[in-house]
């Protein structure tokens, strides 16, 4: 038998990777809950260096980085639904785009929930431009993996249950200006290893007010 594990935070995008990937693998996993504010001898001892989540223990051994747990569980359990091409080109074009994602969706989207003023509106013109340069990445494909969901689709789609709170701290609307993105993640959000996967969005709001009372943000 063997032994997964993840130690994940519900809120986090990065976290929802690798419960989408699991699930689109259908392997079974024990799903522990960490509180980032008191986290876990567990976690501390899994992962001493960053002390964050998501990390997955297959067999006691720990796996962290959200992208690093994708690759790992694509060569794993390689004997169903393949997350990475085999091609090395598309397989390191894959790579560059979620980091791309990482380096600018996060960024920008934190940024208009932490800020206001002009400050915030560069955020919202920063995060369109980014969704819309990833829009024509995805051109006229049902997924950024072509036909099937891939790696691109997994990094990509859990930042959609943040959308709302984004919107909403922004007084924007993102499928006003990427209708393409929103429609391919409300098809995304049709597998059950998607909707399953993602928190309610609302849910997610609420805790993005209970971080801008944390920091002191009104």
């Amino acid at each position: 038998m063997e032994e997964v594990v993840l130690l994940d935070f519900w809120p986090s995008m990065f976290g929802m990777r690798p419960r989408i990937a699991l699930a689109e693998k259908d392997i079974k996993y024990e799903y522990k809950e960490e509180n980032i504010r008191d986290k876990s001898p567990l976690l501390l001892q899994m992962n001493p260096v960053h002390k964050m989540i998501p990390v997955l223990i297959h067999n006691g051994k720990p796996i962290c980085e959200s992208l690093i747990i994708l690759q790992y569980i694509d060569e794993v359990w390689n004997d169903k639904y393949p997350l990475l091409p085999s091609d090395p080109y598309q397989k390191a074009t894959a790579r560059f785009w979620v980091d791309y994602i990482d380096k600018n969706v996060y960024a920008f989207g934190k940024k208009i929930w932490m800020t206001k003023g002009e400050e915030q509106e560069k955020a919202k013109r920063d995060l369109i431009e980014t969704l819309r340069v990833l829009e024509g990445e995805l051109g006229e494909k049902p997924y950024f993996g072509g036909e099937n969901m891939g790696v691109l689709d997994v990094a990509l789609v859990p930042y959609y249950s943040w959308f709302y709170s984004y919107e909403i701290c922004g007084n924007f609307s993102i499928e006003e200006f990427c209708p393409k993105l929103v429609s391919w993640a409300k098809e995304c959000m049709e597998k059950e290893s998607v909707s399953k996967s993602l928190p309610d969005q609302e849910r997610v709001y609420g805790f993005v007010l209970d971080l801008k009372k944390f920091h002191g943000i009104n």
